[in-house]
């Protein structure tokens, strides 16, 4: 199974603090050659222009780190809400297999096929043969009652968004 590599910042954020690290670089140049052209000749219309292009880079410094500090914020809070997700998953497959009686290899099964794993990779990554899968996939479906891998991905979706995590815990569900 492929997955696509985790990225530790809101893909934005790296865009936006390579906007703001070049702006303040550009800031700090505006700033040195005007205070240069101020030593040398005085204020002139140049050094004015010099110096609201540096103010004008300053805000946009400011209004990025603003907007870096949104996304990195809005990054975390998506990664909890995944990890909350994720753990609520756990929880919802560990209860069914129990009261499905599944085995510890059935119950692995589920996970790969939910994790969207096909037979042949299934079997691979338990070393096992494809057809000792395709079983323990036929006595998942009748354990729990349904007859396609989409039925049963949809108990465990259709458990989830019937309670929230956030509100199990609260209703006692």
């Amino acid at each position: 199974m492929s997955r696509r590599p985790q990225s530790r910042l809101e893909p934005r954020a790296g865009a936006v603090a390579g906007v703001v690290a070049l702006q303040s670089l550009a800031v700090a140049f505006f700033v040195i050659d005007a205070a240069a052209d101020v030593a040398a000749g005085g204020v002139s219309p140049h050094v004015v222009v010099e110096a609201v292009a540096a103010l004008g880079l300053l805000a946009g410094v400011a209004i990025g780190l603003l907007q870096l500090r949104t996304l990195l914020a809005a990054g975390r809070r998506k990664s909890a809400a995944l990890a909350v997700a994720a753990g609520a998953l756990s929880e919802v497959i560990e209860t069914r297999a129990a009261e499905w009686g599944l085995t510890p290899a059935e119950t692995d099964v589920v996970i790969f096929a939910l994790k969207g794993c096909d037979v042949a990779e299934i079997a691979r990554l338990r070393n096992a043969a494809a057809g000792t899968v395709r079983a323990q996939l036929t006595r998942v479906y009748q354990k729990a009652g349904v007859n396609s891998r989409s039925a049963l991905a949809s108990l465990f979706l259709d458990e989830l968004i019937a309670a929230p995590p956030h509100r199990r815990g609260a209703t006692g569900a």
